[in-house]
């Protein structure tokens, strides 16, 4: 059961982060919401370092390929001693791992997870966090990482959520592991448990999200902007209900690949050409996620597609979070981002753990 929130093991000004494969900052974000001070990250791309830069000026960024910076260097780049850390996270690239993507078991992207320990073993921190998808449960690189921490001295605990369980508008399944420096310590069955009683866990509807962007005609948000679809491609939207897909379309505008799947008895996605419902959840946010063609990512009401600050707004960005690039660049910086309130619960998550473990070193020095 959830308890009262605790004072964090050390003063909040203490509390560092540096955040590995870090994308446009959605664990950076969420971390300083839950006051830990992110002091470097590393992304190797460049525009969605930029945006991390540029919404978060005092963190240091390096935009090298993971694999080419040593620890060493970095951590006296930073500033700080071994053991200083409080805090290393990381989501590596889950391409591999997903099962949106190929599961390729030798997509080289899948070996990144490695180079978590590399930085782990230099840096020493008071706690790791791991996020990826549930997939990388399966493959054996998880496992190996968790031996590792354990025979170095780190508990480890995993657990598979659902974001909409910390207040997130959108479901999105993932595997979380978090690593404390101390070699006996107790996890919860259940993640949320760590959480104080202030967090709420229950997420608003994703169509309540999504108005808060405001008025798409009259915006001066530039990136609360929608794609502009093709006559076709409109009058498609145009007859899709609230709350319905393409099995609502009329016989004419159905798309090819789905009437094969109709016709040779095979049920078609539902994703595409399909509206966010009026009350839950949005789907997952994905790479593609303003594109009426990739999934359920067409506006409750209007005839379009989400917007990008819509979409961020989903992924629990500040609505004045801003994005460099493109729009395809800016809509696969969003898809890939960890929700910020996730990481913010998985940043107050780590608290309750390092002051478990504090509370039970200072009993053994009684």
């Amino acid at each position: 059961m959830r308890g009262e929130a605790r004072e964090p093991v050390v003063k909040a000004a203490e509390l560092t982060a540096v955040d590995l494969f870090a994308g446009a900052g959605g664990s950076t974000q969420g971390l300083t919401d839950a006051r830990f001070r992110v002091v470097g990250a590393i992304e190797n791309d460049e525009i969605a370092a930029s945006t991390l830069s540029d919404n978060h000026p005092n963190v240091l960024v390096t935009t090298d390929d993971i694999a080419e910076v040593c620890p060493k260097e970095f951590r006296e780049r930073l500033g700080l001693d071994r053991s200083e850390l409080t805090l290393l996270t990381a989501c590596p690239p889950c391409q591999g791992f997903s099962s949106l993507g190929s599961r390729d078991s030798d997509d080289e992207r899948n070996g990144l997870i490695r180079e978590v320990w590399r930085f782990a073993a230099e840096m020493l921190p008071s706690a790791i966090l791991i996020e990826n998808v549930p997939g990388l449960a399966r493959d054996p690189r998880w496992n190996e990482l968790r031996d590792i921490a354990t025979g170095h001295g780190y508990s480890f605990g995993s657990w598979t959520v659902n974001a909409t369980d910390f207040g997130v508008p959108q479901r999105r399944r993932r595997l979380i592991g978090i690593a404390v420096r101390r070699p006996s310590l107790d996890f919860p069955v259940a993640l949320q448990d760590l959480l104080p009683m202030s967090f709420a866990l229950a997420p608003p509807h994703a169509s309540d999200v999504i108005a808060q962007a405001g008025d798409i005609a009259t915006t001066t948000d530039p990136l609360h902007r929608a794609r502009t679809p093709t006559p076709q491609v409109l009058e498609r939207i145009r007859q899709i209900p609230a709350g319905g897909d393409h099995f609502d379309l009329p016989d004419d505008l159905q798309l090819d690949c789905h009437k094969r799947l109709r016709d040779s008895g095979r049920s078609a996605a539902t994703g595409p050409y399909s509206r966010i419902p009026m009350t839950g959840p949005a789907p997952t946010m994905t790479t593609r996620c303003t594109t009426p063609s990739c999934g359920r990512f067409l506006h409750p009401t209007e005839h379009r597609a989400i917007s990008l600050r819509e979409a961020a707004l989903l992924q629990t960005f500040p609505a004045s979070y801003q994005f460099c690039g493109t729009h395809e660049s800016m809509e696969r910086q969003i898809g890939n981002a960890v929700p910020v309130r996730l990481a913010h619960a998985l940043g107050l998550a780590v608290h309750q753990l390092l002051a478990t473990a504090q509370e039970a070193e200072n009993r053994e020095r009684r």
